[in-house]
Parts: structure tokens; sequence; C-alpha cells
């Protein structure tokens, strides 16, 4: 025999033992696939319901909701106000309860104007809660201007998240 035949008779040969290993392999999914879709292999249901852990949105203490602001504005939003009686309930339910409210803004802005705008922002929110019947001495006030965002991208989405009041229970 040839040099050439050789070469081919080898080539053909490895082919052959490569194309058996990779149909055991092959076998051997199989048979894991199949012992994970045996029932007795599977473990026990779990809930899917998620447990609270006390944070709603923002840093906000739940069941009360943050409170949204529009760019270098501290008033309170007409589509916010139902937010402000949601917290309000809940303080009105639960009287022992005593809140801290913290002004937050996004990082446009020198950082003493931040500081001024989170105090007007928290300021706010403190005189709508007291319209509504909650006591001035069960809630505080503090501006984190721009010092605790929740987002750090420099987009509107990440800025909006950061204009916010948050309501922690103290």
């Amino acid at each position: 025999m040839s040099r050439k035949c050789y070469s081919y008779v080898t080539v053909l040969l490895l082919s052959l033992l490569l194309s058996l290993s990779a149909c055991s392999s092959k076998q051997d999914d199989a048979q894991s696939l199949a012992s994970v879709l045996d029932p007795d292999a599977i473990g026990q249901e779990e809930s899917l319901e998620s447990q609270a852990i006390g944070i709603m949105e923002g840093r906000t203490t739940g069941p009360m909701l943050p409170v949204y602001f529009g760019f270098d504005n501290y008033s309170i939003r007409p589509d916010q106000r139902p937010r402000m009686k949601v917290n309000a309930d809940y303080l009105k339910d639960q009287n022992a309860v005593k809140i801290r409210i913290e002004g937050n803004c996004d990082p446009r802005g020198t950082r003493e104007y931040n500081l001024a705008l989170g105090e007007k922002r928290a300021l706010s929110a403190k005189k709508y809660l007291v319209t509504m019947g909650i006591s001035a001495d069960r809630i505080t006030t503090v501006s984190l201007g721009e010092e605790k965002m929740l987002l750090h991208g420099q987009d509107e989405m990440a800025w909006a998240q950061n204009r916010r009041d948050d309501f922690i229970a103290e």
C-alpha cells in the first residue's frame, strides 16, 4: 500500500472513533435529561410570592411610597397626590410611627443648590401631610441633595428616579 493510502485509512479510523465517542455522550445527555424529568427527582414547589422586606420603592419604608418631582421643582405634582394620600392614610392608621422625609435631587446643579432644593422638597411633603391631618411633631426632614442617588445614569430616566422624597419610618 502506498503512503497516501495509509493516510486515508488513518483519517478514516480517526473520524470513525470521533463519531462513535460523540454518540456515547449524546446517550449520557439523554440519560441525565431523563433524570431531570423524573418527577421523584424534583424538589418541593416554592411559592412565587415575595416576602416584604420593608422597602417598596426608592428607599421608602413600605407601605408608604416615594413622591417624585419635576426638574428644578419642589411642589407636589397632581399625579403624586395619590401617593401622598397612601402615606397619610398609613400614618393615620399607625399613630405611633414617626417618619423622616428625605429630599433627594438629580446630580444636575451645584451641591449647595441641590441641598437647598432637597430641603424644599422634604418640607413641601411635610406641609402636605400636615394639611392631611398628620401631626408635624411626627415628621422630621432632611435634605440629601444628590448624595444618595438611586440611579447613576446620565439620562432622563435616571434623573427622574433621583428627584424624589423618601419616607422612612423611624
